[in-house]
């Protein structure tokens, strides 16, 4: 699997902070991406129950729709004293409006409710990168994952980033996610991490 510069690649997602994000990320390997929304193309129902299912079956809805390499990303929010909670489950805790002012709430709540001391968490991200289909074969798909460690901080801050980064304050930062310039976050998030991989796996023509 290799994608030479210009090649087309469908960023599958409907979030919009998500795909500007992964096109930042994208942005300096010659890639051209395209979200999956601006296609037209579908959002497939997330039956999977890790993050790596869900992410595969997005990327490999997409470029089976598309007829180009597609690159989805399913992340969220672990927090250690919710078993987990609300994990792959983190977008749905939002709402049918994705309004994560109600899934942060939310979070806060059940913390409260368990008396709970240890505000530890995690984001996590699974990149998966699917090829089209080809002679009527699946095309093949990789996962990249990554993690960045912290804790909670409530009341939320900031109104940079998107989701749950209000409250997330990473591990030897003192400022949340949702008040830190996006291109400091870019460095060190999940979804940096999962991307970094994906380059080191030297997929894109100039990764080394």
């Amino acid at each position: 699997m290799r994608l030479p510069r210009g090649a087309v690649l469908v960023v599958a997602s409907h979030n919009p902070g998500k795909v500007r994000e992964i096109k930042a990320l994208l942005g300096p390997h010659g890639i051209e991406p395209i979200g999956a929304a601006e296609l037209g193309l579908a959002e497939p129902e997330e039956t999977g129950t890790t993050f790596a299912a869900n992410a595969q079956l997005k990327a490999r809805a997409s470029a089976d729709a598309s007829h180009h390499p597609a690159l989805a990303d399913d992340s969220g929010l672990w927090v250690n004293a919710l078993d987990g909670a609300p994990g792959i489950y983190s977008a749905r805790w939002a709402g049918p409006t994705k309004d994560f002012s109600i899934a942060m709430a939310r979070v806060e709540k059940e913390l409260r409710e368990k008396g709970a001391k240890d505000f530890s968490a995690k984001f996590v991200c699974a990149l998966a990168l699917a090829m089209p289909p080809l002679d009527g074969r699946l095309g093949e798909c990789r996962i990249f994952e990554g993690e960045v460690h912290g804790r909670l901080s409530f009341p939320p801050r900031g109104t940079q980033g998107f989701g749950y980064d209000p409250i997330f304050i990473a591990d030897s930062q003192s400022i949340t996610f949702g008040e830190m310039e996006p291109h400091k976050k870019h460095a060190m998030s999940h979804r940096a991490r999962a991307f970094e991989k994906l380059l080191h796996s030297g997929v894109f023509a100039e990764s080394v």
